[in-house]
Protein backbone atom coordinates (compact mmCIF):
# COMPACT_ATOMS: atom_id res chain seq x y z
CA UNK A 1 0.00 0.00 0.00
CA UNK A 2 2.73 2.23 0.85
CA UNK A 3 4.42 1.67 -2.42
CA UNK A 4 1.23 2.43 -4.45
CA UNK A 5 0.47 6.02 -2.49
CA UNK A 6 4.37 7.07 -3.20
CA UNK A 7 4.35 5.71 -7.20
CA UNK A 8 0.88 7.89 -7.15
CA UNK A 9 2.37 10.80 -5.39
CA UNK A 10 5.47 10.76 -7.65
CA UNK A 11 3.32 10.82 -10.70
CA UNK A 12 1.32 13.54 -9.46
CA UNK A 13 4.44 15.57 -9.15
CA UNK A 14 5.44 14.56 -12.94
CA UNK A 15 2.29 15.46 -14.14
CA UNK A 16 3.24 19.16 -12.79
CA UNK A 17 5.03 20.63 -15.89
CA UNK A 18 8.74 21.68 -14.67
CA UNK A 19 7.77 25.68 -16.26
CA UNK A 20 4.35 25.97 -14.22
CA UNK A 21 4.28 29.88 -13.50
CA UNK A 22 1.71 31.59 -10.86
CA UNK A 23 -0.19 34.21 -12.60
CA UNK A 24 -2.11 34.99 -9.58
CA UNK A 25 -2.76 34.60 -6.47
CA UNK A 26 -7.00 34.65 -5.99
CA UNK A 27 -6.82 34.85 -2.31
CA UNK A 28 -9.50 33.17 0.16
CA UNK A 29 -12.48 31.67 -0.44
CA UNK A 30 -12.40 33.62 -4.04
CA UNK A 31 -15.70 34.23 -5.27
CA UNK A 32 -17.07 36.17 -8.36
CA UNK A 33 -15.37 39.69 -7.84
CA UNK A 34 -12.14 38.23 -6.39
CA UNK A 35 -11.91 34.68 -8.67
CA UNK A 36 -11.50 35.93 -11.94
CA UNK A 37 -8.17 34.52 -14.26
CA UNK A 38 -7.16 35.34 -17.54
CA UNK A 39 -3.73 35.12 -19.56
CA UNK A 40 -2.55 35.63 -23.36
CA UNK A 41 -0.39 32.72 -24.50
CA UNK A 42 0.49 34.10 -27.95
CA UNK A 43 1.71 31.27 -29.77
CA UNK A 44 3.75 29.55 -26.40
CA UNK A 45 3.53 26.31 -24.71
CA UNK A 46 1.87 27.10 -21.02
CA UNK A 47 1.46 25.40 -17.40
CA UNK A 48 0.25 28.81 -15.55
CA UNK A 49 -1.30 28.53 -11.94
CA UNK A 50 -3.93 30.02 -10.10
CA UNK A 51 -3.41 29.79 -6.29
CA UNK A 52 -6.26 29.96 -3.48
CA UNK A 53 -6.64 29.44 0.05
CA UNK A 54 -9.74 27.66 1.43
CA UNK A 55 -10.98 28.84 4.70
CA UNK A 56 -13.27 25.69 6.32
CA UNK A 57 -15.06 23.24 3.86
CA UNK A 58 -16.08 24.74 0.18
CA UNK A 59 -18.17 24.44 -2.43
CA UNK A 60 -16.18 25.02 -5.12
CA UNK A 61 -16.65 26.14 -8.80
CA UNK A 62 -14.43 26.27 -11.49
CA UNK A 63 -16.96 27.94 -13.41
CA UNK A 64 -14.80 28.29 -16.50
CA UNK A 65 -11.76 28.75 -18.64
CA UNK A 66 -12.90 29.80 -21.80
CA UNK A 67 -10.87 30.22 -25.36
CA UNK A 68 -13.04 32.29 -27.93
CA UNK A 69 -10.99 32.36 -31.02
CA UNK A 70 -11.76 34.15 -34.62
CA UNK A 71 -9.70 31.53 -36.30
CA UNK A 72 -8.18 28.00 -36.28
CA UNK A 73 -4.64 29.78 -35.61
CA UNK A 74 -5.76 30.87 -32.10
CA UNK A 75 -7.29 27.07 -30.97
CA UNK A 76 -4.96 25.85 -27.88
CA UNK A 77 -3.94 22.87 -28.23
CA UNK A 78 -4.05 20.25 -25.61
CA UNK A 79 -5.86 22.35 -23.71
CA UNK A 80 -6.23 21.25 -20.13
CA UNK A 81 -7.13 22.17 -16.54
CA UNK A 82 -6.39 20.21 -12.65
CA UNK A 83 -7.33 21.09 -9.65
CA UNK A 84 -3.98 20.38 -7.04
CA UNK A 85 -4.04 20.40 -3.40
CA UNK A 86 -0.67 22.52 -2.24
CA UNK A 87 0.43 20.09 0.20
CA UNK A 88 1.63 20.96 3.82
CA UNK A 89 3.92 23.65 2.62
CA UNK A 90 1.10 25.77 0.53
CA UNK A 91 3.59 26.10 -1.94
CA UNK A 92 2.52 24.38 -5.95
CA UNK A 93 6.11 22.59 -6.70
CA UNK A 94 6.30 22.27 -3.49
CA UNK A 95 6.78 18.40 -3.24
CA UNK A 96 4.07 17.49 -1.55
CA UNK A 97 1.35 18.67 -4.22
CA UNK A 98 -1.49 15.96 -4.94
CA UNK A 99 -3.73 15.95 -8.12
CA UNK A 100 -7.64 16.36 -7.08
CA UNK A 101 -9.32 14.40 -10.00
CA UNK A 102 -8.87 13.54 -13.50
CA UNK A 103 -6.90 16.09 -16.11
CA UNK A 104 -10.01 17.98 -17.79
CA UNK A 105 -9.70 18.30 -21.44
CA UNK A 106 -11.00 21.10 -23.33
CA UNK A 107 -14.57 21.12 -25.11
CA UNK A 108 -16.20 23.07 -27.98
CA UNK A 109 -18.58 25.63 -26.49
CA UNK A 110 -22.23 24.97 -27.20
CA UNK A 111 -23.10 28.31 -27.99
CA UNK A 112 -19.86 28.24 -30.25
CA UNK A 113 -18.45 24.82 -31.29
CA UNK A 114 -16.21 26.35 -34.08
CA UNK A 115 -14.63 29.00 -32.40
CA UNK A 116 -14.41 28.49 -28.80
CA UNK A 117 -13.01 25.70 -26.07
CA UNK A 118 -14.02 25.50 -22.66
CA UNK A 119 -13.10 23.85 -19.35
CA UNK A 120 -15.62 24.03 -16.28
CA UNK A 121 -15.99 21.66 -13.44
CA UNK A 122 -17.18 21.05 -9.33
CA UNK A 123 -15.76 19.67 -5.90
CA UNK A 124 -16.11 19.94 -2.01
CA UNK A 125 -13.17 20.50 -0.53
CA UNK A 126 -11.73 20.90 2.73
CA UNK A 127 -9.80 24.09 4.08
CA UNK A 128 -6.47 24.26 2.77
CA UNK A 129 -4.05 25.91 0.24
CA UNK A 130 -5.02 24.55 -3.27
CA UNK A 131 -4.01 25.65 -6.78
CA UNK A 132 -5.72 25.23 -10.80
CA UNK A 133 -3.14 24.31 -13.39
CA UNK A 134 -4.16 25.53 -16.99
CA UNK A 135 -1.67 24.19 -19.31
CA UNK A 136 -1.39 23.53 -23.12
CA UNK A 137 -0.17 25.20 -26.28
CA UNK A 138 -1.33 28.71 -27.40
CA UNK A 139 -1.57 29.27 -31.47
CA UNK A 140 -1.51 32.96 -32.72
CA UNK A 141 -3.56 34.98 -30.65
CA UNK A 142 -4.76 32.67 -28.14
CA UNK A 143 -6.05 33.37 -25.09
CA UNK A 144 -8.15 32.11 -22.24
CA UNK A 145 -10.07 33.84 -19.51
CA UNK A 146 -12.20 32.41 -16.57
CA UNK A 147 -14.07 32.16 -13.00
CA UNK A 148 -13.63 29.98 -9.74
CA UNK A 149 -15.92 30.81 -7.06
CA UNK A 150 -16.28 29.56 -3.92
CA UNK A 151 -19.70 28.85 -1.43
CA UNK A 152 -18.67 27.63 2.18
CA UNK A 153 -20.72 24.05 2.73
CA UNK A 154 -23.64 25.45 5.32
CA UNK A 155 -24.32 28.38 3.26
CA UNK A 156 -25.77 26.55 0.26
CA UNK A 157 -29.77 27.85 0.43
CA UNK A 158 -32.48 25.32 0.94
CA UNK A 159 -35.16 26.09 -1.82
CA UNK A 160 -38.24 27.07 -0.62
CA UNK A 161 -40.41 24.41 -1.95
CA UNK A 162 -38.77 22.08 0.70
CA UNK A 163 -39.77 24.24 3.31
CA UNK A 164 -43.12 24.20 1.66
CA UNK A 165 -43.01 20.08 1.52
CA UNK A 166 -41.87 20.21 4.70
CA UNK A 167 -44.67 21.88 6.58
CA UNK A 168 -47.26 20.12 4.33
CA UNK A 169 -46.01 17.02 5.92
CA UNK A 170 -46.81 18.40 9.09
CA UNK A 171 -50.18 19.23 8.01
CA UNK A 172 -50.87 15.66 6.89
CA UNK A 173 -49.17 14.24 10.23
CA UNK A 174 -51.47 16.85 12.58
CA UNK A 175 -54.63 16.15 10.82
CA UNK A 176 -54.19 12.10 11.01
CA UNK A 177 -53.64 12.87 14.81
CA UNK A 178 -56.92 14.60 15.18
CA UNK A 179 -58.44 11.64 13.33
CA UNK A 180 -57.37 9.18 15.31
CA UNK A 181 -58.01 10.73 18.84
CA UNK A 182 -61.28 11.54 17.20
CA UNK A 183 -61.99 7.75 16.47
CA UNK A 184 -61.64 6.31 20.02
Amino acid sequence: MRRLLLGLAAAALLALPANALTIKDLGNNPNSATGHFSNSVLGTTFSDQYTFHLIGDQFLTFASATNDYLSATDFITGFTGQLFSSGLNGLPGGGDDVALGPLVSAVPCTQNPDGCQILAGSAVLPGGNYFLNISGTGGGTAGYGGDLTTTPIGAVPVPGAVWLFGTGIAGLALLRRRRAIACR
